[in-house]
């Protein structure tokens, strides 16, 4: 009987009984791609290639090979290449059909099914190379075993052979049975899988296209996950070679695991250490197994094992950066493992703050999980045989009984850190109940905080300081406020400004180190509560960038040590509560004068003024004068504080746009930023004095205001 071809198939020749019978499922994912990788677009593009990927990470993590390849080229097409077992070459009793065409050709056949070949996956609805197959205009596998190299070629899923190189040559489907050729020869013991695949342009949108920084990504997180495998990335395509035509290269290969990750991805100064904890469970559960008298699938009762790792520190931050994974797979949205991680969290630290709650003056308040997850950075890893996810794309577990397991899991590690009669276990375990208690009373203090700002009467015209002097424009854009030091400055700031687009607030004097205080303390904080509002973006992770007033916010000190003080101060508040304004560039600092050099001028003409910046940019300056016989004012005037100068010259100097010199302050590292910040302005007091030892020679005595 005569059956229509697939699309992109010669229409002359009909379909073989062999033919139905390897098409029949993946014709079924060319008809709706959909529903096994997604979308069609530059994501599902991606989701074919970490099918390919895992396959070849499975065989690393069951311990056969170490390296893995993958190379994007310049006609489109993408290599995934590995040093693992190599795909079996062997026919299959059952279907008659070699291993190699089984795995991609065949939904839900390989070595992931409880046949023994892993004992947990990455690719385990076995769907992935199949799918990645049918999607294909052309795909080709090349498999290093028995000390031959064996070839198979496909088009849209179907075997067969191309009579040239690339998906658009001539292709000749086997009609009766598939041939397994033999490419070449290799030496005995050398195993290994190379797959190259083109996408299908009919499947996929004109606009999708790989990713290469998720590529990367997703390349050095696996090599966390999976010590001591080497992956490494080449990047053929025209965009991404150089000037001399060499392609792009990343190599990934770490030693260290989870540990090693978690401090990779924290980017504030730790508060602990990184904890490991590490446990395992068992579960039964009902699955269809395969019974090999009748050959039908029957229900029975199973025993599983979940391992569970998980590496977690906390920092002196406010981010929670938590990632997680199922057989070294990435879950994005969560799962059974991550409520399981979450509820014993809280479960364990709420009986702990409840224990302590005398000592640590909490009241009988309960943390929440917010308060507890605040400055988590944490890796949460299970590996269970045959997960159920939800979805193809797998990124929700949904395997119940998972939950529990973790929780256990990681209430038993804690209990062991916590009950440690190690003196720095002990020291970090107190530093931490401190924090979640503090963060649960800065929660309590700024819910009150805004309830009393709901009750107040609409009549209110603003809540804003009454100290503000606020600039008449609205157009955020346009607008800078200048944070001034003590009213002297203000009152030769305010006839300086330009009062359409700058604003001025005053601050008294040094404001609170916001790196040793409590969110509680620095809310409380007359100061800091203020540039707070004025900013009026929030704070902390409820700080929403789009709400700043400002355009700008120009720190304003006098030039002297004092000034230098209170403008670390002031970026160290910026830092740790309004992070994002300094990441988006919007903080600056001012660059007042230190010098007034007035040149004379022989006869009638005005004498001219120059500014410095430095004492050497003065001597600079009085050397070349005398260099060239001009005169000047002596004493010259030196600025002790911006009250000493007159408005015009704070204008001409500081504050006109026209002239003025801003240094704009930015995170380039936040990690390396956040550990400076806590060295000067932490809580440890021996790192900075060991700091201050070390660097003692450099002190310049002359730049000393005393």
């Amino acid at each position: 009987m005569a059956t229509q071809r697939s699309a992109g198939q010669s229409s002359e020749s009909n379909y073989s009984a062999r033919h139905l019978t390897v098409l029949e499922g993946l014709e079924a994912v060319r008809k709706r791609p959909g529903m096994y990788i997604g979308t069609t677009d530059s994501r599902g593009l991606m989701h074919c290639l970490w099918e390919i990927i895992d396959n070849s990470v499975d065989e690393a993590l069951a311990g056969y090979g170490n390296e893995i390849g993958i190379t994007l080229h310049p006609d489109g097409s993408v290599t995934v290449t590995d040093n693992g077992r190599g795909v079996p070459v062997d026919v299959e009793p059952k279907s008659g059909l070699s291993g190699v065409e089984l795995v991609f050709t065949k939904l839900h056949a390989g070595g992931k099914f409880g046949g023994g070949g892993y004992a947990s996956s990455g690719g385990l609805h076995g769907v992935g190379a199949s799918v990645v197959n049918a999607l294909s205009s052309r795909l080709d596998v090349e498999v290093d075993r028995d000390g031959k190299t064996w070839a198979m070629s496909f088009r849209h899923g179907e075997p067969g052979v191309f009579a040239g190189d690339g998906p658009d040559s001539a292709f000749t489907p086997f009609e009766d049975s598939s041939e397994l050729r033999v490419a070449g020869k290799v030496k005995k013991g050398v195993t290994g899988t190379r797959v190259r695949y083109w996408a299908d342009p009919q499947i996929f949108l004109s606009t999708a296209q790989f990713e290469p920084e998720s590529l990367v990504a997703r390349a050095r997180q696996t090599a966390f996950l999976v010590p001591g495998l080497g992956i490494e990335i080449t990047d053929e395509r025209p965009e991404s070679v150089d000037e001399s035509g060499a392609p792009t290269v990343h190599r990934f290969a770490y030693e260290g695991g989870l540990t090693e990750f978690v401090d990779y991805l924290a980017v504030d100064a730790p508060l602990t250490e990184t904890w490991r904890v590490i446990d395992s469970g068992t579960f039964t559960e009902t699955v269809p197994v395969m019974d090999e008298e009748t050959g039908h699938l029957v229900s029975r009762e199973v025993e599983r094992s979940c391992e569970v790792d998980i590496a977690l520190r906390w920092g002196t931050g406010y981010d929670t950066a938590i990632q997680s994974f199922v057989n070294i797979i990435a879950t994005p949205k969560g799962g059974t493992h991550m409520s399981g991680f979450e509820q014993g969290l809280t479960k364990f630290f709420r009986k702990q703050i409840e224990t302590n709650a005398r000592k640590l003056k909490a009241g009988t308040d309960k943390p929440e999980k917010d308060d507890i997850l605040t400055g988590l950075t944490a890796i949460v890893t299970v590996r269970v045989p045959e997960p159920q996810f939800e979805g193809q794309t797998k990124e929700v577990l949904g395997t119940a009984a998972v939950r529990q397991i973790v929780s256990r899991a990681i209430v038993k590690g804690l209990t062991e850190r916590y009950e440690s009669t190690k003196k720095h276990d002990k020291t970090q375990t107190a530093v931490l109940l401190e924090k979640m208690v503090s963060e649960m009373k800065a929660r309590i203090a700024l819910r009150a905080q805004r309830d009393t700002a709901r009750r107040k009467s609409s009549l209110e015209s603003s809540s804003l300081p009454a100290k503000l002097i606020d600039c008449r424009s609205k157009n955020v854009s346009d607008t800078e406020i200048f944070i001034v030091e003590g009213d002297s400055a203000l009152g030769t700031a305010r006839p300086a400004r330009d009062s359409e687009f700058q604003a001025l607030l005053p601050i008294r004097g040094k404001i609170l180190n916001v790196q040793k205080a409590s969110v509680a303390e620095m809310l409380s904080n007359a100061e800091c509560g203020a540039i707070i509002k004025v900013i009026g973006a929030g704070s902390g992770r409820d700080f929403d960038l789009e709400s700043a007033r400002y355009g700008k916010v120009i720190l304003m000190s006098d030039a002297d040590v004092d000034g230098a003080h209170i403008r670390t101060l002031l970026l160290t508040l910026f830092f740790r509560y309004m992070r994002p304004m300094v990441e988006a560039g919007r903080v600056y600092a001012a660059v007042p004068p230190l010098h007034r050099v007035i040149v004379q001028n022989a006869g009638r003409k005005p004498n001219d003024v120059i500014y410095t910046y430095s004492e050497r940019e003065l001597n600079t300056l009085l050397a070349d004068l005398r260099k060239r016989g001009k005169k000047y004012q002596e004493p010259i005037q030196r600025y002790k504080g911006l009250g000493e100068m007159d408005a015009d010259q704070l204008a001409e100097t500081t504050m006109d746009r026209e002239h003025r010199t801003l240094r704009r302050v930015r995170v380039e590292d936040a990690h390396a930023a956040s550990q400076v910040f806590e060295l000067l302005m932490g809580n440890e007091v021996a790192p900075r004095k060991e700091f201050i030892i070390e660097n003692a020679d450099d002190l310049d005595r002359d730049r000393i205001d005393a």
